[in-house]
């Protein structure tokens, strides 16, 4: 009898590599992990101003429509496409992605918004959590990285599975808007969390559609949200960037 002193994994308990994956997803898309995030509201702030949002209601409303037909779909789509690139080692198809990605951001200070915070996960995640080939596949992408490709491609290269990546994305990303809404209406922390439960299923349906989405599927229908993007760069009060 061969006598060992690892114990034995039960049913319910999280294997290495499953437990690996998950810290550093938690980790990367953490409020914490020092992209910048809290300084964007993606023009949600104009929107407050202009009277679009007032309440939780109208606030779950917008953001429901971000997540499912604008920004939070079309980049979910960009990060599934470029973690899948990545991960195949298809460094054309990847540039592509990311030079697409760029070049779908609907205004000036959306721009800054995902590329600074792009870059900053990069830098930081070559920093602190290298991986074999990163810096070929950011080589690669051939333009400034946008947010959701950064995150795709640094999942793939430390294999941190893609549904679980997307998932935290999704979460992070309405977790960010709620935030900047919630300093702006202003709301409070009990009503905040109402707002996130009630994204959660069109978190879910948004992640499941980009998997199953190709490049052709991408498309917005929020031109409200696209409009304030654009009117917050000339608006005269503002606390964030976006």
């Amino acid at each position: 009898m061969v006598m060992t002193t690892n114990e034995q994994v039960g049913a319910g308990d999280l294997v290495e590599r499953e437990a690996a994956a998950l810290y550093r997803l938690m980790t990367w898309l953490s409020p914490a992990f020092p992209v910048g995030g809290f300084s964007y509201s993606s023009g949600i702030e104009w929107a407050v101003e202009a009277g679009d949002i007032t309440d939780v209601a109208t606030l779950a409303d917008w953001l429901d429509a971000m997540l499912g037909d604008g920004s939070g779909f079309c980049d979910a789509t960009f990060l599934v496409q470029a973690y899948r690139a990545a991960e195949a080692g298809e460094d054309a198809a990847l540039g592509d992605i990311a030079e697409l990605a760029a070049a779908f951001v609907p205004s000036r200070e959306r721009q800054l918004e995902t590329t600074s915070q792009g870059r900053a996960f990069i830098d930081i995640t070559r920093a602190a959590w290298d991986a074999n080939g990163l810096d070929a596949m950011v080589a690669a992408c051939r333009t400034p990285l946008v947010y959701p490709v950064a995150v795709g491609v640094v999942a793939a290269m430390h294999a941190v599975p893609l549904a679980p990546t997307l998932h935290a994305f999704l979460h992070a990303l309405v977790s960010n808007w709620i935030s900047a809404a919630s300093r702006l209406i202003p709301l409070g922390q009990t009503d905040s969390q109402r707002v996130l439960v009630k994204l959660e299923a069109a978190a879910a349906v948004t992640a499941n559609r980009a998997l199953n989405a190709t490049l052709d599927d991408l498309g917005s229908a929020t031109f409200r949200a696209d409009l304030a993007s654009l009117r917050h760069e000339t608006q005269y009060t503002r606390l964030f960037r976006s």
